[in-house]
């Protein structure tokens, strides 16, 4: 894939190439068309999230409680299942 660029868009690649220590223009290019595709990603957990059921409420014995897996998980006492 060939991809044309005005001067200054060049000019700007380049740049970031070199300050941001990548080997090639390639290598930029990829690196942010992955970032599109994890932002595309979070935008639709997030629109799925939004459409979703509200849950429980998050209140103070909630954490707790996750406070307490958390520790348990840490410990190994957790059983899996």
């Amino acid at each position: 894939m060939n991809i044309s660029l005005p001067d200054s868009l060049r000019a700007f690649v380049d740049e970031q190439v070199t300050e941001r220590g990548y080997g090639t223009s390639s290598e930029y290019v990829r690196e942010l068309i992955r970032q599109d595709q994890d932002r595309l990603r979070l935008r639709s957990l997030l629109l799925e999230g939004a459409e979703s059921p509200l849950g429980r409420p998050a209140d103070v014995s909630h954490f707790a409680g996750l406070r307490k897996r958390a520790r348990q998980l840490a410990r190994g006492r957790l059983a899996r299942g």
